[in-house]
């Protein structure tokens, strides 16, 4: 779950900071980060340890320890090294692996919940349940934005919106982004535009991408979230059919375009 760039940057960091090499391997064997190239030398090892009952173990100048996702070995974490201290870095780092896998997790559930909600694919009190179990506000006023981009820029968007975490940041499709973002009491649909030039502003400098941003309508339930999704659909695919040359459509501005779109 937890990508390989991840675990390697976190074990980096820990290296950095106690000059300990550290490796991550997976349950099967299958080295995934490590900062000395030394996996030859205890490979072997890990499989037997692996089928051990040990949580955590010294062999041959290495330090071995089980990553678990719930009660499923997720990861073993070596340490070169066999003194006191060794043991308490190798601790730190599956402590540091496990809050990681937690993380994700979430990031996960929440993600798909996300996508669900936007297609309609869930009845309305499973809705409310799932939203309850996440720990996610129900009665927020939010806007969904579409952001059509040539290039795959999900993780510039994430980054973008790091800072609010009451946001969500998906996409359905390869080209599509979707946004469902919680506003304040006092925003406008003059507020809500200048966020969507902002997107494109920075997508296009920072990405180098072509970029169209759409949104619907402000919501004010959990359960409205598709409708406002498919309101900035709609005004994509109008905006490029009746406004070609604007960056931002609302759902709000289309007008006429509208009314014409929804002809048979």
């Amino acid at each position: 779950m937890i990508s390989n760039q991840i675990l390697q940057n976190t074990i980096d960091g820990v290296k950095g900071i106690t000059k300990i090499d550290l490796s991550v391997v997976d349950a099967d064997g299958n080295v995934l980060a490590e900062t000395a190239g030394d996996s030859e030398d205890y490979c072997a090892t890990v499989k037997i340890f692996a089928d051990s009952p040990a949580d955590s173990q010294a062999i041959l100048g290495y330090q071995f320890f089980k990553v678990y996702d719930e009660s499923q070995l997720e990861y073993i974490v070596v340490a070169k090294g066999e003194a006191e201290d060794v043991y308490m870095i190798g601790k730190i780092v599956v402590f540091q692996i496990q809050n990681l896998l937690v993380a994700y997790k979430e990031r996960y559930d929440k993600d798909n919940f996300i996508k669900n909600l936007l297609l309609d694919n869930l009845l309305l009190v499973d809705i409310f349940n799932r939203a309850k179990k996440l720990h996610i506000e129900m009665n927020a006023r939010r806007v969904v934005y579409i952001v059509e981009t040539s290039k795959g820029a999900l993780e510039t968007v994430r980054s973008m919106f790091a800072g609010g975490n009451k946001d969500f940041i998906t996409a359905v499709d390869e080209k599509n982004i979707i946004i469902v973002k919680e506003i304040k009491d006092k925003d406008t649909y003059e507020d809500l535009e200048k966020t969507a030039q902002v997107i494109v502003d920075m997508l296009n400098t920072e990405a180098m991408a072509r970029v169209r941003v759409a949104f619907g309508t402000i919501i004010k339930d959990i359960k409205e979230v598709s409708r406002s999704y498919k309101e900035a659909k709609m005004a994509l695919d109008v905006g490029k059919i009746f406004y070609s040359d604007k960056k931002v459509m609302a759902y709000s501005n289309l007008g006429i375009g509208r009314l014409i779109y929804q002809l048979p």
